[in-house]
This record gives structure tokens, sequence and C-alpha cells, in this order.
């Protein structure tokens, strides 16, 4: 979900005389412009203010397992829905998993609760989306939908989905032109061949076991999308729907072929492949919410190194981008960012890939990062708008994604960033909590030192 390590942004580097000085300034800056956090429904005015003019809404968070950072994001993004009408919230979660939270939200009726249709959710780290916080919007989403002139629906941009998107493709298939199914089924072969791990698929094909299917999996996708443009026109909504979900399973298909592909090929970035696909499923969301009512204002929610601009951070010098560079770049004025940042407390983490999740101690900032100024201004949680010329001053940032490791924290989980350039607002909660699971007999408990 998130791999950092140390660098620097060279022409950012900074004498310690200049550094303290910088920081000082920012300092004085932070507390001219921040705005208190109360807990009054008018905290978030500035951001319904600043946010009049943007169709995308991006919103992050510094952690993958903090609970005010899904709770103020699904505060933020009630008020976008209310106030101006966004129709869709796209999330940093595979498609098919998150179609099935769309299908909840925008469902009538009692069929399912909002914890099952969380639950399918089931593969690390489930704390992610399974938890409390987007529990209670799902189910504000779905109350607000029944009456809504314009539905808001909930989708996942991520590509992780090889086989479960195979499996949505087949299955629409098999209902709208059967004969099709077949030949999508010879052409998704070799993939049945190798069970249910995509890893396996990249591991096999890199090693010359396994014949590469990307010629198959492109050429299915250009005949779902011919057969999904049949449907998608359709005034019945839900044949229209049905389309356009299977033509993004087989879009992602298709681009999870050549990520898994490509895995093992140390010469390609594919972070880059990620993050190219969570743009373009932005933009292919965008144009089916035009075709279907009339305009496309979307609300997206990750982890901050997604969205937040790279060409801001030392990931640049990898020759790394991500979705929040690709939107500023194809949409210039369009977008708005909110990152977010914590000085301590508790998140849900990991020590290592596929673990449990686990409430670790948050050790305090570091001097030197923007988290250290901000807990130094005295001024508690607050909303900045970094409009001000010396929010681009250089600092060290920190970012914690599924695993945080205390004991290497500076190698592992922070960066140098320009916080005025990566975005256009932050909001710091200086003392944060772990975000709570749904599935709370996985989690285990640690306090961990300090």
């Amino acid at each position: 979900m998130l791999a950092l390590g140390a660098g620097a942004l060279s022409a950012a580097v900074l004498q310690p005389t200049q550094a303290a000085a910088s920081q000082n300034s920012f300092l004085e800056a932070v507390r001219n412009h921040a705005i208190p956090l109360t807990g009054e429904s008018s905290d978030f005015d500035a951001i319904s203010h600043l946010t009049q003019k943007a169709s995308f809404v991006l919103i992050g968070e510094a952690s993958h397992g903090t609970h005010e950072f899904y709770a103020i994001r699904a505060a933020i993004t009630r008020r976008l829905i209310e106030e101006r009408g966004f129709n869709a919230v796209l999330v940093e979660a595979d498609w098919p998993d998150a179609y099935t939270v769309n299908r909840f939200v925008q469902t009538h009726g009692n069929e399912i609760t909002a914890e099952h249709a969380l639950s399918v959710f089931d593969k690390f780290p489930q704390w992610m989306w399974g938890n409390n916080d987007v529990r209670d919007f799902a189910n504000w989403l779905r109350e607000h939908n029944a009456s809504a002139e314009t539905p808001t629906g909930f989708y996942g941009m991520d590509l992780y989905s090889l086989f479960r998107s195979r499996d949505a493709v087949l299955t629409y298939l098999e209902e709208v032109d059967p004969a099709e199914a077949a030949r999508a089924r010879e052409r998704y072969a070799p993939l049945f061949e190798v069970g249910d791990d995509p890893q396996m698929y990249g591991y096999l094909v890199a090693t010359r076991r396994l014949a590469p299917v990307a010629d198959a999996v492109r050429e299915q996708f250009e005949q779902v999308k011919r057969i999904a443009g049949i449907h998608r026109t359709s005034a019945d909504r839900a044949v229209s729907d049905a389309a356009f979900d299977a033509e993004q399973n087989a879009r992602l298909m298709m681009d999870a072929e050549e990520y898994y592909r490509l895995l093992y090929d140390r010469r390609v970035n594919t972070w880059n492949l990620r993050d190219r696909h969570m743009a373009d499923t932005l933009d292919a969301l965008a144009e089916r919410l035009r075709e279907r009512d009339g305009y496309a204002r979307i609300v997206v929610w990750a982890h901050n190194s997604h969205l937040g601009d790279a060409r801001a951070t030392e990931s640049a010098y990898r020759g790394e981008w991500n979705i929040g560079q690709l939107v500023r770049e194809r949409h210039p004025g369009e977008s708005f960012h909110i990152g977010f940042t914590t000085h301590t407390g508790t998140v849900m983490a990991s020590s290592q890939w596929g673990q449990p999740g686990v409430v670790k101690q948050v050790r305090p900032s570091l001097e030197g990062s923007y988290e250290r100024v901000f807990h130094d201004t005295g001024i508690g949680s607050f909303l900045l708008p970094l409009q001000d010329e010396r929010f681009r001053s250089p600092m060290l940032q920190r970012a914690i994604g599924v695993q945080y490791l205390p004991e290497t924290e500076r190698q592992s989980h922070y960066f140098e960033a320009r916080l005025g350039e990566q975005f256009d607002a932050v909001i710091h909660i200086d003392e944060s909590r772990a975000v709570e699971p749904i599935a709370v007999p996985e989690v285990v408990s640690q306090r961990e030192a300090a």
C-alpha cells in the first residue's frame, strides 16, 4: 500500500541556520492561518468555500489506520454531497469490492447491512475499509441516496483484483452474451491455472513457465467495451450501471495483468502503473457520470502519498508520479487536494505484510518535520489552507501505510517534501487514535513505547 524510504529533495537542502529561520517563519505562518477544529459544523466552512470551483476533491490520510482521518474525511464528503451534489466517492480499494458497497448505498431495501457489504474487504488489511467510520459513512450515504435526486455512488480505483474482476466479467457476459462469455473463458484460461494469487501469475511469467495473457485480456477488454457500449445508454439505470461495471472490471484486468506481469522486472516502476490506473479510473468514472447524470463531481479518498502532488516530494527524483500529480496535469484548475498529519497517538497497523492489525503507539514527530512544527504551535488540531508562500518551505513529512515500524521510523516513514505544493490544505490532528475495525476479534491490542 505504501513504500517510502529516506532521501532528499536535493535542491531543498538547507544549512542549520537557514533551516531554523525557515522553520520559525513557517511556525509564524501556521499560527496566522490555522483554523482550530472545535467539533462544530462550522469547522469546515473554509473547505466548502475553497472547493467551490473544484470538480475533484482529493482527501488524503497520513496512515491507513487513524480514526480521525476517516471520520473527518467522511464529514467533509457529506458536506460536498449535500451542498454541491457530488455524485461519486472513489476510494483506494479494488473496483469489485467497492462496487459491493456501491450496491448497498444505492439500494433502498433492507436486503443487507453495511457490515455485510463491507465484509467483502476480507483480505489484508481488512481494517482499511472494514472499519466503523466507513460503516457509518456507508449507512449515511444509503439514507441520503434514498431521497436524493442524483444518488452518490461508492467506487474503487485500485488494481489488485485480477481474479475477482475476471469472475465479474465472465458473470456479466454469461448474462448478456453467452457466446462471448465462452470466448472470454478461453482467453482467460491461463489465469485459471495459477490459483487465486495474482503474484504467482507474475512469477510464472517472469520465470518463463507461463506465457503472458496481455494480448488476450486487451482483446477481451475491447470486446467487453463494445458489448457494454450497447447497454450503457439504456434507460434502465440498473442495466446501464451493470454495463459500466463490467467495462471497468475488464479495464482493471488489462492494467492488473500488466502490473503483475512486470512486478518482478526491476526496470519497471510498478508504483507508476498503479497510480496511472487510478487516474484512468477517475477519468473513466467522470465520463460515465457525465453520460448518466449530466455532470461529474468526485471525492477521492486515498493515502497522502497518492493524492499529494508527487512533484513536490522526493519521489519525483525516483521518477515516480501519483494520481495527485496526474489529476493536476490532466485537469488544471479543477481539483483541490487535502492532506492530513498527526503528531502522536495510536494507529492500527501491522509489523509485517499480512499480519493481523495491531494498535500501535505513534512516536512523537521528529524535529524538523511539518508535524513537529504543527505541534509546536500549541493550537492542537486545526485546518490550514496552504496559500501562503512560506508553506512551500521544505521539511520532513511522515507517512504510515498499513505497516508501522517505529524502530526504524526515520528511514521507514519520513521523506522530504514541500507541503504547500503537495496540497491545497492540510488538516492536523495533534493526538490521534487508531481506527476501530468491524472485525474486532482479529485485532490485537499492543501499546508500544514511544
